[in-house]
């Protein structure tokens, strides 16, 4: 069909119904050539019944694979046509229990053939086709219900997301969201302090101005993450990784690595013999992200805001190549494992 090739199988469930369509109208006409009087959506039930032990709604419910409200509704069907009696349960009241009236038993004989009949003409078939329906069939079902489609559309929806980000660096009209993505993470469990305000409010005077960086994560031209090389103070000071920030929604795309790497590079290439940072023990992610980068903690830690009580320092190679200080920073993380 020309629409299912141009769809492709994300119209796995156009096709699908279009095929059980199909079969559900050859299986009307089964019922009708065998004078079997059920229509097809009663057949699980009917079958659940065949063996004459009455049982409850919840019971064929189960077995079948229906909902509840889906077997009262067929077995409602089912009683007007005479086919079915619901009765109260003699130990437990409260229950409803479904069994074959005399002419669902009379028809239980035919509808046996037919389903032998259907049984070798659905095998017959099976040997035709190259790849077997059933086997598939079951292969789908016990996948999706290990990991919805719904999941897995959300995971590719995130992987495409996820690849769509690029790091740049810092333009004036970025300044918001330098500001707010860093105001977002800090205020959720601390207060923004002057320290901050000074660098947020002003990142072209304090960071880039004095030879510093700041990169912007760019997900859809829509800033998602930044992080920023700030200057030594002084000149035995040290350059420092600051205001990293990443957005919830963009966060398990690996964007706050990205930054952190465009930020070490950048102090490589500007011949920082190392890089600090400060942060907070409860922010376990980051830190974790840190040391994977290979930063180690200092046991002195003589922090710039209120909320920091850990520093850690990465050793760059004496300046070298962005290419020298990723291999150090690979070595590093490996001699961590």
């Amino acid at each position: 069909m020309d629409f299912f090739d141009r769809t492709g199988k994300m119209a796995v469930g156009s096709r699908l119904r279009m095929l059980t369509d199909r079969i559900t109208a050859d299986a009307a006409s089964v019922y009708r050539m065998y004078g079997v009087d059920i229509r097809p959506k009663w057949f699980p039930v009917f079958y659940e019944l065949m063996d004459g032990e009455p049982k409850s709604i919840r019971q064929i419910a189960l077995r079948i694979g229906h909902s509840h409200p889906s077997v009262s509704t067929i077995v409602k069907e089912m009683t007007k046509r005479g086919l079915v009696r619901v009765a109260r349960d003699g130990e437990d009241g409260r229950r409803s229990m479904v069994r074959l009236c005399p002419k669902g038993k009379a028809m239980a004989g035919t509808l046996m053939r037919q389903c032998a009949d259907v049984g070798a003409a659905i095998e017959r078939l099976s040997r035709q086709a190259s790849h077997d329906l059933w086997e598939a069939i079951g292969e789908w079902e016990a996948l999706l219900e290990a990991r919805s489609l719904l999941d897995r559309v959300r995971d590719e929806k995130r992987a495409r997301e996820c690849a769509a980000v690029r790091i740049v660096p810092y333009d004036p009209s970025y300044q918001p969201w330098f500001r707010s993505l860093n105001e977002a993470w800090i205020t959720a469990r601390w207060q923004l302090e002057p320290e901050d305000l000074r660098v947020l409010d002003h990142p072209q005077r304090e960071i880039l101005d004095r030879g510093g960086a700041v990169f912007v994560a760019l997900r859809d031209d829509e800033p998602v993450g930044v992080c920023a090389l700030l200057p030594p103070h002084d000149p035995a000071g040290g350059w420092e990784l600051a205001k990293l920030a990443v957005s919830p929604d963009a966060q398990g795309c690996g964007v706050g690595r990205r930054l952190c790497e465009a930020v070490i590079d950048r102090a490589v290439a500007l011949g920082a013999p190392r890089i600090f940072l400060e942060s907070n023990r409860r922010l376990e992610p980051a830190l974790g992200l840190y040391r994977r980068l290979g930063f180690r903690e200092l046991a002195a830690c003589r922090p710039a805001y209120a909320r920091g009580d850990i520093r850690m320092v990465l050793e760059l190679s004496g300046g070298g190549s962005g290419r020298e200080a990723r291999a150090l920073r690979q070595e590093q993380e490996l001699s961590t494992f």
